[in-house]
């Protein structure tokens, strides 16, 4: 096996900082991702040159059974942002994969109102992209009105009727923290 061969590094990260772990996170992998995980060399939590982790690509792409076996990790930072402010959290809001969202919110230290840089929540991108199981999920976990609310106005009930999402909009609307609005 080359795993076993001397001089392989089963952690080596290609010009883009992928390493081999983050390939096979990123496209739900699960048995290359369990085999690199029992390596002592292999860093679940490294990121690529955008600041993307092997759990990030995971959530991104929901693959569930690989975020279940990277969150066993006491190691991994289930709420660590890419170069963007994007969160693992965010990045399942905003392709709509409600398992895979909720899964990160059983850790404490994730943040799940926290904003990327361009001040979009996770329950902004999700009302945005009309994902009422992510949208449900969140409200669930009491995450309703960012903590400062943003500044543009744009709070998830904007997005999600700017965008005709009416079975969003229903769920916001039943929702009063998610409504709450005030100007800084």
């Amino acid at each position: 096996m080359l795993l076993e061969q001397d001089g392989v590094n089963p952690d080596i990260q290609h010009k883009d900082g992928r390493t081999p772990l983050l390939g096979a996170a990123y496209n739900g992998h699960e048995g290359v991702v369990k085999m690199l995980l029992e390596r002592d060399e292999v860093n679940p939590n490294k990121h690529d040159n955008d600041g993307r982790t092997p759990l990030w690509g995971a959530v991104w792409n929901g693959h569930e059974g690989v975020v279940k076996m990277l969150l066993e990790r006491d190691e991994v930072n289930p709420d660590k942002p890419d170069n963007d402010g994007r969160t693992p959290l965010w990045g399942a809001a905003w392709n709509g994969h409600p398992e895979a969202a909720r899964l990160p919110l059983e850790r404490d230290e994730v943040h799940p109102a926290g904003p990327d840089n361009d001040g979009r929540t996770p329950l902004r991108c999700a009302a945005r992209n009309g994902h009422e199981g992510v949208v449900k999920v969140l409200l669930e976990r009491g995450v309703g009105r960012p903590n400062p609310p943003p500044t543009d106005g744009r709070i998830p009930l904007w997005a999600a009727a700017w965008k005709g999402h009416l079975g969003v909009v229903k769920m916001l609307l039943e929702h009063d923290e998610a409504n709450r609005h005030q100007r800084l």
